[in-house]
């Protein structure tokens, strides 16, 4: 068994955070429209979660590996800055392989998160093994941190969180958070008065 300490230590590392989507970002329930859409339910303690890294100053990458395709991924991906998407991906350890190299990073640089059995050859080729606490339990034989949170209800967050604790860039990026926003007060501002 791996202590806090260790786990601190492998985090330390950490410069791609890799995912999968369903059962991660999402609860792993999908609306099928009668247009063929589909409709995924999204967590904003995720959302903020990139903002944080943002705000840290150092340089993170973040790529989701899923193994379905949706247009509505595709959409959240560019709108929140993913640097990788693999979508229709049955080899996710090749897909992680193939973005560490693309950013010229090693495998101890990697942290990914899964919650199912094709997530588990990824969670192997990664320095750092992450699942929700829902996960299934061959995929949590297999993973360092099993975070407190279920898929969907902020695990990406909660992994941030770990990570820039880790660092030591926490605090910091608190403390981004407690001056003003005033781009942001300004649109609120602005769309009020129309």
């Amino acid at each position: 068994m791996r202590t806090r300490s260790s786990l601190r230590r492998r985090a330390a590392a950490v410069r791609l955070l890799a995912m999968d989507v369903d059962g991660v970002l999402t609860d792993g329930s999908i609306v099928l429209l009668k247009s063929g859409e589909e409709v995924k339910v999204w967590n904003v303690k995720d959302r903020i979660a990139f903002s944080m890294l943002e705000k840290s100053g150092r340089r993170f990458y973040v790529a989701w590996i899923t193994g379905r395709a949706s247009a509505q991924v595709k959409a959240r991906a560019e709108e929140l800055g993913v640097d990788a998407l693999y979508q229709s991906c049955l080899d996710k350890r090749a897909a992680l392989q193939d973005i560490l190299r693309r950013f010229r990073l090693t495998a101890r640089q990697a942290l990914y998160i899964g919650d199912d059995l094709i997530d588990i050859a990824a969670l192997k080729g990664a320095g750092l093994a992450v699942c929700p606490s829902d996960a299934v339990a061959e995929v949590k034989s297999v993973c360092s941190l099993v975070t407190r949170a279920p898929g969907g209800r902020g695990v990406f967050r909660e992994a941030v969180d770990f990570v820039l604790r880790s660092q030591g860039l926490l605090r910091k990026v608190v403390a981004e958070f407690e001056r003003p926003q005033s781009r942001l007060f300004k649109d609120a501002q602005g769309k009020k008065r129309r």
